[in-house]
């Protein structure tokens, strides 16, 4: 009697078991075999899970769904029946209910590495950074039974950094090869500022392990916050040729197209991606990003309002809608956001970027009061998140003009690559550079791409800065290149941005504002390359970059007398470069191009070598995409408004009067020293 009673329960786990290998090699067949269990034990919980699995692997998630909910709701203690349930609700897109059953999943059984991954993906999609990076280093702890990398991911998920590192550096000692210590170094490292080190862990790590997606993801965000988004577009394309509907994959493949200029491949990205996994209010932002970037600004504002039905809290997208410059907020989108600077737990980005949007609505409404509490409680928060010293900034002006002397500029004459392609087109932001860009690239011969990093990125490799806090050599240490180095650093440069050049026009526009700061090593390595400093009125401009808030860099304008004393030492690097290079830069005055443009357009054109064209005096009838906080003003004729407009806010704006000194009064000139 014995083995009659045993043998049916001896089949039924076997025939589980082949179910459950066929899972990874034939998911059809599984399904099959599942089925087959399940009319001989109805009901049958493992089985009925493994069906479920199968189906979503088939490519039918909407049954494995029908399959496995039941079940979870049965057994709301099964810890992979919950699992099963987040990741069919995950491949449906339906990521708010996938990230509640990742998170039950975890919580029922902690060691569920595919549920915190799940949970932290999926939190990612739901705009929750914090939430995802604690359940990823959890998932770092999940997939490890080995004691020391246990250790190292705990104290990771605790944020004891330096631990993590000294033990995962003591395992590789050990095992050089070991392709989790490697991985977890890498987020280590990440989380320090150290991208330079992380790109190289975990370039070695894929080498180890070409299979490892998990790895090869972070390399291409890595790349990707680098700047080096070639590299990040190689790695990203791999992962999104084995799972294309992967949406993690897909949002940064969109992302890196985007800043590739690819803004049709990376909107139709979007498209797909959205279609697929409609509740993720951070894709519909990045979504509206790139409409807007293309003139689709009707496509762009619907886009953020279907992030804020998904996510009302959600400030960046409220500043997203008051940075187009061209939206009205109602009365409904006041109260909503007043609501939403109440709500518990609201992070401080949020809150900063709600800030600002009240500043434009109360702006729009005259409301000057009103308008500048809101701006200035928005910088103040933006502030201190930043780790910026004026005094650094005013020391490396000083360096700049002792290192550019007349003796050093002549020594090098004639050196550099001749390339001519390049017009940069720096100053401060705010000032009138996209307008000007505007203008340039509405030119039959000039061909406008957008704030391209590759100067400064070379720059901080010449100064050996790897890291956020890292000294710099730069730019002491160019005095060390032959000509050679400099005549290849040009190269590089042309190299590096082709990708950005999406026509066979023989000159394009870099217009990254901050470039100024690199006039002199613009001039060694591109000495035929045209220099346009775009200058505003030191009280409009510097007032109308306080209100803005940067999606990055830019750390000195949340704060008056920051960037006071910063368009301060701008205007004395330039007076410096003018009196070393005379007639290198051209500069444009916003004021005088807004009150006679035909003049100054003329002006321009003359000095970047270019005839003149009558469709450079109508830049507002160019379609082509504009990346800047501007992009919606350029895309109107020359206008009068903005020249004027910080006056009605000029009783708060004694710090920044005091702050610029001398060059307020001297303006448009520089101060005679």
């Amino acid at each position: 009697m014995e083995s009659t009673t045993a043998q049916p329960a001896v089949s039924l786990a076997a025939a589980l078991e082949h179910a459950e290998r066929l899972l990874e090699t034939d998911p059809r067949l599984a399904a099959e075999q599942a089925r087959a269990i399940l009319e001989v034990v109805p009901r049958h919980a493992d089985t009925t899970r493994v069906l479920a699995a199968a189906l979503r692997l088939s490519g039918d998630a909407e049954s494995g769904l029908a399959a496995v909910a039941p079940l979870a709701a049965a057994l709301p203690n099964m810890a992979l029946a919950q699992l099963e349930l987040a990741l069919c609700l995950e491949r449906l897109g339906r990521t708010a209910e996938a990230a509640r059953a990742f998170d039950r999943a975890s919580a029922l059984e902690p060691r569920l590495s595919e549920a915190w991954r799940g949970l932290s993906e999926s939190l990612e999609l739901l705009g929750d950074h914090q939430g995802a990076e604690r359940a990823l280093a959890r998932q770092l702890r999940a997939s490890t039974r080995d004691p020391l990398l246990v250790e190292a991911a705990t104290a990771l998920s605790e944020d004891r950094l330096g631990e993590a590192e000294r033990l995962l550096r003591d395992r590789l000692k050990a095992d050089a090869g070991d392709v989790a210590a490697i991985r977890m170094l890498a987020e280590t490292g990440a989380r320090l500022g150290r991208y330079a080190d992380a790109e190289a862990l975990l370039t070695r790590c894929v080498e180890l392990a070409p299979n490892f997606a998990a790895a090869r993801h972070n390399l291409a965000t890595m790349l990707y916050r680098q700047n080096k988004n070639l590299e990040a577009l190689a790695q990203i394309e791999q992962l999104v040729a084995k799972d294309a509907r992967h949406p993690g994959y897909a949002n940064l493949y969109a992302a890196i197209l985007a800043r590739l200029g690819e803004y049709d491949r990376a909107i139709a990205v979007y498209d797909q991606v959205l279609a697929d996994y409609p509740n993720q209010p951070k894709g519909w932002m990045s979504y509206g990003h790139a409409l807007k970037t293309v003139g689709r600004q009707a496509d762009s504002v619907a886009a953020y309002r279907k992030a804020l039905e998904l996510a009302p809290t959600l400030g960046e997208v409220w500043w997203s809608l008051a940075n187009l410059k061209t939206v009205k907020f109602t009365p409904d989108d006041l109260n909503a956001m007043r609501q939403a600077l109440q709500a518990e737990g609201l992070s401080d980005d949020d809150r900063l970027h709600l800030r600002y949007a009240l500043g434009k609505a109360h702006e729009d409404a005259q409301d000057w009061d009103g308008s500048f509490q809101h701006y200035a409680a928005g910088a103040a928060i933006r502030r201190a998140q930043l780790d910026y010293d004026p005094d650094e900034n005013t020391s490396d002006t000083v360096r700049t003009k002792a290192v550019f002397s007349p003796s050093f500029v002549a020594a090098r004459a004639g050196q550099g690559c001749d390339a001519p392609d390049p017009i940069f087109v720096v100053g401060l932001p705010r000032s009138g550079s996209t307008l000007v860009e505007q203008i340039l690239a509405s030119h039959s011969q000039v061909e406008g791409t957008m704030e391209l990093p590759d100067l400064i990125v070379m720059a901080r490799r010449l100064g050996g800065k790897t890291a956020r806090r890292a000294e710099s050599t730069y730019p002491e240490s160019l005095a060390d290149l032959s000509a050679e180095d400099l005549k290849a650093l040009g190269e590089e440069f042309i190299e590096r941005t082709r990708i950005q050049r999406k026509t066979d026009k023989p000159f394009f526009i870099d217009k990254m504002p901050n470039n100024f700061a690199h006039t002199g090593l613009i001039h060694l390595i591109l000495p035929n390359a045209k220099i346009i400093d775009a200058r505003r009125h030191p009280l409009g401009c510097c007032f109308s970059g306080f209100k803005q808030h940067f999606a990055r860099g830019q750390a000195f304008s949340y704060d008056l007398t920051d960037i006071g004393r910063y368009y301060a030492d701008y205007v004395d690097l330039m007076a410096h470069f003018d009196a070393v290079l005379p007639g290198r830069v051209h500069r444009v005055i916003y004021e005088q191009m807004i009150a006679d443009p035909e003049a100054q357009i003329r002006a321009l054109l003359e000095h970047c070598g270019l005839p003149f064209e009558e469709a450079c005096l109508s830049p507002h009838e160019n379609d082509r995409a504009v990346r800047t906080a501007s992009s919606e003003q350029v895309r109107r004729p020359i206008f009068k408004d903005a020249v004027e407009h910080w006056q009605k806010f000029e009783s708060y704006l004694g710090p920044l009067k005091q702050a610029l000194g001398p060059v307020l009064d001297s303006y448009p000139q520089a101060p005679v020293i």
